[in-house]
């Protein structure tokens, strides 16, 4: 077993004893989009790498459907497209409580009323 699947497996046991309802956690970027047609996801944590492939088309697929998400990395932002500027990222190894603070103030953030100028 890898590392990867331990920490994974942390992270959804820390967020179940919240009272949060998980889906996943996703190994690949083909099982993540599925996941994604499965159910409504509220909010998500991206892994930027999944085995070696970029997680950009479910970041993409978050987008479109307007759930807010966060990226876990072990890479700093400045390897990333720009076009994810905006997206906040928690640099491995990750604090639970951050990123799960991280996630809210996103989650917070799609709900406020946003004013026109």
């Amino acid at each position: 077993m890898e590392d990867e699947y331990f920490l994974a497996q942390d992270l959804v046991d820390f967020f179940q004893d919240l009272g949060v309802q998980v889906l996943g956690p996703a190994a690949s970027v083909s099982e993540a989009l599925k996941l994604l047609e499965s159910a409504e996801v509220q909010g998500a944590i991206l892994d930027v790498n999944l085995r070696g492939e970029r997680v950009y088309p479910v970041a993409d697929a978050l987008r479109q459907r307007h759930v807010p998400f966060v990226f876990a990395s072990g890479y700093g932002g400045e390897l990333e497209p720009r076009a994810y500027a905006d997206v906040p990222r928690c640099i491995k190894p990750v604090d639970f409580g951050v990123l799960v603070q991280t996630l809210v103030e996103q989650m917070d953030g799609q709900r406020a009323p946003r004013l026109s100028a």
